[in-house]
């Protein structure tokens, strides 16, 4: 008797378990597993798209483990240390849905003080090179569309356009343009249309709406110091015999960072395949997102001349926009991987620099995240 009852609640303990994992519940034991980890908090995000994005950060010499994992409602939060600051590490997937969704869950379940999100990124700036990892100032979502039926033209307004409805404002592709014979295309014309966002902080059902999303302002100026070139602060020294209190300052912040003049970013594959310019750090004004992958030289200039973007691939905007309507800090970094359409090779270049350039999208975010912290300020704050 005593081995059926112990047998029937058994199965209810169970039955109960089954039921909260499929309804998305968190069941005690992930519960406490939470609260316990919040109390080391807050943390840092990394939301990162992939697994082969993940492996270069979890084989970094300045990535922690604290052997921590939490496993819920399909992703896996892995807890660790960058120096000494805790961040939580968790892989979003493809797309802006799986970004949006790894990132919400993330600041739902966690003490999260800011997000930071990387990877690579095809490349739709003509003056940048495979290689380089680009800091955009604004990021949006672009295939977010009104496409207008053929006969229709940029006079004419859109379906339900008016406040809170679709726009003309943003601007539009004909696709015409492109066309091999003539100016007429029955595709016609997509207009670029902004997001609907409910700020935290906002009146519930009560939407704001988006195209450019800025990240963090205080992330994106101190995220400068990493493109500080050497040749500049060098020159400098030769101010400072002028005994001028500016020359000085100057002069020690450069000291101060000399660390980011020495940071190495990889160039070469192996002995033979190598980059032809030296990868580099640069802040650009616009990225995009889009649930497409990109490997198409018309539209690639498209979005170039049209919004002046840069990277272009397929989850920042998903993190940037739960980010933001939820006003916490972020920043994306993205090493460019191939030229999305532009380049003169036969197949994709990612095939080629994929590992590359997610290397170098590690290497920079780890020392933007030891800028976090504090490290090398104590020379400035002697100084004082």
């Amino acid at each position: 008797m005593l081995t059926k009852i112990i047998s029937f609640f058994i199965f209810v303990l169970i039955f109960v378990s089954f039921q909260e994992r499929i309804n998305g519940a968190l069941d005690e034991s992930t519960k406490k597993m939470i609260e316990k980890a919040n109390k080391n908090g807050p943390f840092l995000g990394l939301v990162i798209p992939n697994m082969f994005e993940m492996n270069p950060l979890l084989s970094n010499p300045n990535y922690k483990s604290t052997k921590l994992v939490i496993d819920y409602a399909g992703r896996r939060f892995r807890f660790g240390k960058i120096y000494k600051k805790p961040v939580i590490l968790v892989m979003s997937g493809m797309g802006m849905v799986n970004a949006a969704i790894a990132t919400q869950l993330l600041l739902s379940l966690f003490e999260i003080e800011g997000v930071i999100h990387y990877g690579i990124a095809g490349n739709a700036n003509p003056n940048l090179n495979i290689g380089d990892v680009t800091i955009a100032e604004y990021w949006s979502h672009s295939a977010l569309w009104n496409w207008q039926r053929y006969g229709d033209g940029p006079e004419d307004p859109l379906p339900f356009e008016g406040e809170d409805g679709f726009t003309r404002e943003i601007g539009y592709m004909k696709f015409g343009t492109y066309s091999t014979k003539g100016e007429d295309n029955l595709l016609n014309n997509v207009w670029y249309q902004a997001e609907e966002v409910y700020p935290v902080d906002g009146t519930p059902e009560q939407t704001k709406q988006v195209f450019w999303i800025p990240v963090d302002s205080n992330y994106l100026s101190l995220s400068k110091s990493l493109e500080v070139q050497l040749a500049v602060c060098f020159l400098l020294f030769l101010s400072v015999f002028y005994k001028e209190k500016t020359a000085y300052i100057i002069f020690l912040y450069c000291g101060s960072r000399m660390i980011y003049w020495k940071l190495k970013l990889e160039d070469c594959i192996n002995a033979t395949t190598c980059l032809t310019n030296p990868p580099k750090v640069t802040t650009v004004q616009r990225g995009t997102s889009a649930n497409i992958y990109l490997d198409n030289a018309a539209y690639r200039s498209f979005l170039y001349n049209k919004f002046n973007i840069s990277p272009v691939e397929m989850e920042s905007a998903g993190v940037a926009l739960i980010c933001f309507q939820q006003k916490v800090p972020f920043i994306t970094f993205r090493a460019l991987s191939d030229l999305a359409g532009g380049g003169t090779a036969t197949s994709n270049e990612a095939n080629t620099f994929s590992g590359l350039s997610a290397e170098n999208s590690v290497i920079v975010m780890v020392e933007f995240v030891k800028l976090l912290t504090g490290y090398n300020r104590k020379l400035i704050n002697s100084f004082w």
